[in-house]
């Protein structure tokens, strides 16, 4: 049996940046609540981004090692970042896999996703198949990243252990190719 509820939307009142970093905006939101009190919510202002589970002809996933600042470790990735200003983001992703890996494939743009509850960063996750290499990789300044390539089911069992930033493109992408069970 399913209950339903309305759920009142919250009336923002204000909002304030109070930090502007290279890579990251934090601001404040003020909204007064259904209940009529005023709460503040700190959230992380950040662009769009792009993340692709990358399949080669033999069936690899293409993955990125790299070291994350956040959680001040190395994890295996999927390719990915920011979606530049003047670019779309299919544009992104290409340019993406193929600096971070030198690969490139036939994308399809398969699900946007929220990245938090409390930022505004949209995700777009792709799948590229029949991946294949095509050039070297061609890094950016303070992107460090070794290229690894591991079959769907280690991809499968790496995706169980939350040792990712985007284990939702991951999913949705072995979903979307009918690969998940």
């Amino acid at each position: 049996m399913t209950q339903t509820t309305t759920i009142k939307k919250w009336q923002k009142i204000k909002e304030k940046k109070v930090v502007h970093g290279q890579y990251r905006k934090m601001i404040v939101k003020t909204f007064k609540l259904p209940n009529g009190r005023l709460a503040d919510f700190e959230i992380k202002d950040e662009h769009r981004t792009v993340c692709v589970l990358a399949v080669t002809k033999n069936k690899q996933v293409i993955l990125v090692k790299q070291f994350r600042p956040g959680p001040e470790k190395t994890l295996l990735e999927l390719p990915g970042g920011a979606v530049d200003k003047n670019e779309t983001p299919v544009q992104a992703i290409k340019r993406e896999l193929l600096e971070e890996t030198g690969y490139a494939g036939n994308f399809k743009l398969i699900q946007k996703s929220y990245q938090c509850a409390y930022s505004s960063r949209i995700k777009y996750n792709f799948i590229a198949t029949d991946c294949k290499k095509i050039a070297e990789q061609n890094l950016e300044q303070n992107e460090f990243a070794e290229v690894i390539k591991m079959t769907i089911s280690q991809f499968k069992k790496h995706l169980l252990t939350g040792n990712l930033t985007d284990t939702d493109c991951g999913l949705l992408g072995l979903n979307f190719l009918k690969l998940l069970s």
